[in-house]
């Protein structure tokens, strides 16, 4: 064979080999453009657990929805109950990271125990109560207000347990104050929390209902019903409260929502579902 060939030959095989010892560092790969190099593993998510008052339940939906929107690494997770049943769950250990209270008691409570983190208690709204009808009710709560309770066609009005749910505590003190609590007490059935108050009277298990101003403002509930907004004076100031709790797993991420809900977007959208914002 002619040398020439011979060698080029004998190189070619060498180059052959070589590029299958550098195609199999790289992963069994023949050629470099035969794939890019396996994507990285996304970062896993931060976790917040929230206890949130129930009266919360749309309007934090929404503020939820807009911080994921800006902190796409974080993953929320929210539970809605009433306030007392959560203090009750959290001195027990609950694993919750955040507390949002209808009654700023509670976290004051949870702070008494040495459960509240450093960062201590926040105030971040106060509530409000309306009683809500059907559109088709016949209840004439825009002009008789708490006075159309007495009517015949009021034969079961809802409000929330006054045992563990401060709604229920605001409407029992406003049926009092208001003059009508012993003409209806026989009529009133008990949400466990006011979400469910007001789910007795938007399904029609109740003629009537004492819920918050949040919910009545609610797209479904605003399109469904109508209310009359109790005086301020009938009940106790109902100061909405909020805490991140000791054994939070994120307290930096816990911050950024906490800081979230009391900036300028949180007070707007809170506001428009009826909060008044402490302070005022």
């Amino acid at each position: 064979m002619n040398p020439i060939v011979k060698g080029a030959l004998v190189v070619g095989a060498l180059l052959v080999v070589g590029a299958g010892v550098v195609a199999g560092l790289r992963g069994g790969r023949t050629s470099p453009e035969s794939g890019d190099a396996p994507a990285p593993h996304p970062a896993p998510k931060q976790t917040l657990t929230l206890a949130a008052a129930a009266d919360l339940k749309f309007a934090l939906d929404e503020l939820v929805k807009e911080f994921r929107a800006k902190h796409a690494d974080a993953d929320l997770q929210v539970t809605y109950g009433s306030s007392g049943n959560f203090l009750a769950q959290i001195s027990n250990g609950a694993p919750f990271d955040v507390f949002l209270s209808a009654d700023v008691a509670y976290p004051r409570t949870l702070a008494e125990q040495g459960l509240v983190s450093e960062e201590g208690i926040f105030s971040y709204a106060v509530g409000r109560l309306v009683v809500w009808v059907p559109n088709g009710s016949p209840l004439r709560v825009e002009t008789l207000g708490m006075k159309a309770l007495l009517e015949p066609a009021a034969r079961r009005i809802a409000i929330a347990n006054p045992q563990h749910a401060p709604y229920g505590r605001a409407a029992e003190a406003a049926l009092r104050n208001l003059g009508v609590h012993d003409a209806v007490k026989d009529k009133l059935v008990l949400g466990e929390n006011i979400a469910q108050t007001a789910q007795f009277v938007q399904s029609g298990s109740a003629d009537a209902g004492l819920i918050a101003l949040a919910l009545a403002r609610a797209p479904a509930m605003k399109q469904e019903g109508r209310y009359w907004e109790v005086p301020l004076d009938a009940y106790p100031r109902l100061e909405q409260g909020g805490a991140i709790l000791k054994r939070a797993r994120n307290v930096e991420l816990a911050k950024q929502f906490r800081d979230y809900l009391l900036g300028t977007e949180g007070k707007a959208l809170l506001k428009r579902y009826g909060f008044f914002l402490p302070g005022t």
